[in-house]
């Protein structure tokens, strides 16, 4: 990208010639990064970015580069521009919501300083003192700067010892909030990228608040191109698995601000895990682990004899820019952003970060082998799986992997013809889970996994065998943990998000639970197996019908069928599969008619 003037890509393109091999990197060119340590802030300088922390919080109240004194909005407080923070729920509170700890150290340290790296420490040692003031947990919040990098990256280590207090964590992240008047385009992929509402814009008098506070509808904006357009950060989270890349552009300068997460062992949930990414603020955001659409079963809850340490990130905070003021900078940033992306994925695992908990490639472990699926009423031969998702994770009960959170998860997908390969494995005791779409249930390997230092693990082939009790008499939709291949409506034209606006992700537009009210109004949705069409007929999501502002209503769907029972005593099996439940509770009864006098009715919950 030629017009790219990254250092960055200039050292990733850079290869030595093959007949002389005395030829250094371009690196040479750099000077040796610098720690500047004053009396409240430190500084890591390596020549093309300076970062400014506070001492010892460990927040980032600076970034300078290309030109710019700051790239994070100095009108916030210097607590408020760069930082980590989580929410936890001590022992015996009240509420659910629990209370935010911005992870503000009380110690810093010099971790190493040489001429290729800087990485320095952040810590706070819990003791019994600080109880119910803050999170009981040991934090050390790190960051690194190397020499010749348009960026730095930046990892935590969360622990918690045996006989401190128990409590309860929803959510973990770094934020950085930038500034208003330079960050104005968002980009997290390429079909998901526009101009943002200002902050400004989200006020009472500009903005009216729709069902929940994130969802606001926006008035009288700054700029006149967004009036009547929802702003809701909700409509930009992301699956883990697409997750690797996100960020803000700035036109004057041109200028790209990136947040790289180039493996996902320390989130939760599992690949198909959404979390936020960016939103108006400009708000740039690395979720380690979150409740958002899973709820109670993914809160991480620790007992007072539980001990338990993890390591969050690292993640690359990356710098781009342009030699010139061109007209649309955006294409090229992002393109070159996600080359970026594709260098630290490479990189990964890290071998310059120096806590001995980030283990490095040597120190882990691998695993391969062939998932295929045995199914006598689809085929008599064993099927590969393809595009199926296999993966480690704690051991426990099939489909566990998706609540739990506290350890570190694994994942691959699999070839055409059902191979798989998970590399750089932290060392532990594993199951292998997978699913595969198309079919109903979930593989788990029948075995604890035990992951030792620089082991190779052949497994061979595993068989799935889905759960059957017969032959399919009919199905609707797909088991594919998605809605996607429902009916999902257009939004009302009064709550409209324009980026979604004939978008392959139209789901992700506000108030689409309403249009259901809207599209049967006089009845719940009747489907017929055999005459409708789910992709037309059946609703993306069953929800409750709105009666009026403060009345909802229980919807109960039908679903109609022919079945000639030629013998009687044959047992009959209804599998449901849920792409996500929330808050919610499904009911069942099956009604069948034995003739045009007679009929039975059986509940199930």
């Amino acid at each position: 990208m030629t017009n790219v003037t990254t250092t960055q890509a200039q050292l990733n393109n850079y290869k030595v010639p093959a007949n002389d091999t005395n030829i250094l990197p371009p690196t040479v060119s750099f000077p040796f990064p610098k720690l500047h340590i004053y009396d409240k802030y430190v500084e890591m300088d390596n020549g093309i970015l300076q970062v400014t922390l506070l001492k010892p919080a460990g927040s980032v109240t600076g970034i300078k580069y290309n030109g710019v004194d700051n790239l994070l909005e100095a009108l916030n407080g210097e607590f408020n521009r760069g930082y980590w923070d989580l929410v936890w729920i001590g022992n015996g509170s009240k509420g659910k919501k629990g209370s935010l700890d911005r992870l503000e150290a009380t110690d810093f340290s010099v971790i190493l300083e040489n001429e290729e790296q800087i990485e320095i420490s952040f810590t706070r040692t819990w003791n019994f003192s600080l109880q119910g003031k803050v999170v009981p947990l040991n934090i050390d919040k790190r960051y690194i700067m190397l020499r010749g990098s348009c960026g730095f990256y930046s990892y935590g280590i969360y622990e918690h010892l045996e006989g401190w207090p128990a409590f309860n964590l929803t959510n973990t992240r770094m934020a950085f909030k930038l500034r208003k008047d330079k960050f104005e385009y968002m980009a997290m992929a390429d079909n998901r990228q526009r101009f943002m509402p200002l902050p400004d814009d989200r006020e009472p008098e500009r903005g009216q608040v729709l069902a929940y506070p994130e969802a606001v509808k926006l008035i009288n904006p700054v700029e006149p191109q967004f009036t009547g357009e929802v702003d809701d950060k909700y409509e930009y989270s992301c699956e883990n698995k697409d997750n690797r890349v996100h960020g803000w552009i700035s036109n004057d300068p041109p200028i790209g601000f990136w947040q790289i997460t180039p493996n996902d062992e320390f989130r939760s949930g599992g690949p198909q895990k959404q979390c936020l990414t960016s939103h108006v603020g400009p708000t740039n955001l690395a979720i380690f682990h979150s409740t958002h659409y899973s709820g109670e079963d993914l809160i991480m809850k620790f007992g007072e004899k539980e001990g338990w340490k993890k390591v969050y990130g690292p993640i690359f905070i990356y710098l781009n820019s342009l030699s010139d003021n061109l007209a649309n900078p955006f294409t090229q940033l992002w393109e070159d952003a996600k080359q970026q992306m594709k260098v630290e994925v490479q990189k990964w695992p890290y071998d310059f970060a120096q806590s001995e908990d980030f283990p490095s490639s040597q120190q882990r472990g691998n695993l391969s082998g062939r998932l295929v699926i045995y199914d006598r009423y689809v085929s008599e031969e064993r099927i590969c799986a393809n595009g199926a998702f296999v993966g480690l994770a704690a051991p426990g009960d099939v489909g566990s992997w998706q609540r739990e959170s506290k350890g570190y998860q694994f994942w691959s997908k699999t070839d055409k013809d059902g191979y798989f390969s998970i590399n750089d494995i932290r060392v532990g005791n594993y199951n292998i889970y997978a699913w595969v779409p198309g079919f109903i249930g979930d593989y788990r390997y029948d075995g604890v996994i035990t992951i030792t230092t620089d082991c190779y693990k052949e497994m061979g082939e595993l068989v799935y065998m889905p759960p059957r009790n017969g032959a399919t008499l009919w199905e609707i939709g797909i088991p594919d943990r998605s809605a996607a291949e429902f009916y999902v409506p257009d939004p009302n034209p009064d709550y409209v998000n324009k980026l979604y606006v004939n978008h392959p992700d139209k789901f992700r537009q506000y108030g689409l639970w309403e249009r259901y009210a809207e599209l049967y109004p006089d009845e719940d949705l009747i489907y017929t197996v055999g005459v409708n069409d789910y992709s037309k007929d059946w609703f993306f999501a069953q929800v409750t019908r709105k009666i009026d502002d403060n009345t909802y209503k229980d919807s109960t769907w039908q679903i109609r069928f022919w079945l000639e029972l030629r013998d009687v005593t044959q047992i009959y099996t209804l599998r449901i599969a849920l792409a996500t439940a929330h808050i919610s509770e499904l009911q069942v009864s099956l009604f069948y008619i034995q003739s045009s006098k007679s009929s039975k009715k059986e509940n199930c919950k």
